[in-house]
């Protein structure tokens, strides 16, 4: 599959690959991606369903690490530093631990290589009730979506997926796709045959995030031995973008450190 992606920065610095989330793609990364551009060529593709890129029927680890995996291949991309948030990060940790020498390290932003206990079937069913036809802008939307999606933020980041196109509002992504894909999505690959990743690693968490527990430390420890676990103070799950700057430092500071 050919990804979509941004790229910034210039040619010659150190490569940096950011991978997304689900619902979200390229374009969440842009103010991060542009700050980092300048100490690095940054590449940030929409994986498989999501953003501008192709859709497909199946989405799992798996076979999005394996887009990755083409896309390195295709830009010709040599161990680049990689990062990844929430479902990118789980895709990331997959590429790491099948393709260890294609990465340089690797950076996994609030998630970890276990399978969750929560479900996006809500989400989906709350989108897939959204009567498009009847729809004449963004903030009615929004105000559709109150009840279902009461945090704002987290529903001001779902309707980025809504477009206007010839005059009607549709969805960017396949939601039926998504709703397939789902329990794969808060899954993680059996790793147990799997040897661990060698290389250097840091998990950034946000202070307020439910989404890696001290329990989860112990799988991290055994895929990852010696990554480093940093956390953001004040921050929740897009803890990159509620506190940029203390972000910003911390991957500037791994990605430049010998140890």
């Amino acid at each position: 599959m050919k990804l979509h992606f941004e790229e910034h920065g210039q040619q010659g610095n150190p490569t940096l690959v950011i991978l997304h989330g689900f619902f979200a793609s390229s374009r969440n990364w842009r103010l991060i991606a542009k700050k980092l551009a300048q100490n690095y060529h940054v590449y940030v593709p929409d994986l498989r369903n999501h953003g501008l890129s192709p859709h497909a029927t199946e989405m799992d680890y798996p076979k999005m690490a394996t887009d990755v995996k083409t896309f390195l291949a295709e830009h010709e991309i040599v161990r680049p530093f990689l990062m990844g948030h929430s479902m990118g990060g789980k895709v990331a940790m997959w590429l790491a631990l099948n393709n260890p020498d294609l990465i340089q390290k690797l950076i996994v932003v609030d998630i970890a290589p276990v399978t969750y206990q929560h479900s996006f079937e809500n989400v989906i069913k709350a989108l897939l009730g959204l009567p498009l036809a009847e729809i004449r802008n963004r903030k009615q939307a929004e105000d559709l979506l109150a009840e279902p999606l009461p945090d704002l933020s987290f529903r001001q980041f779902i309707l980025q997926n809504l477009i206007l196109k010839e005059g009607e509002y549709c969805w960017r992504t396949d939601l039926a796709i998504f709703q397939k894909a789902a329990p794969a999505i808060i899954a993680f690959p059996d790793s147990e045959e799997l040897a661990s990743f060698s290389g250097q690693s840091m998990f950034v968490i946000g202070e307020r995030s439910t989404h890696v527990k001290e329990q989860h430390y112990e799988k991290i420890e055994t895929l990852f031995p010696g990554a480093a676990i940093e956390t953001i103070a004040n921050s929740g799950h897009w803890l990159h973008a509620e506190q940029p700057e203390q972000f910003l430092a911390l991957v500037n500071r791994f990605t430049t450190s010998n140890s």
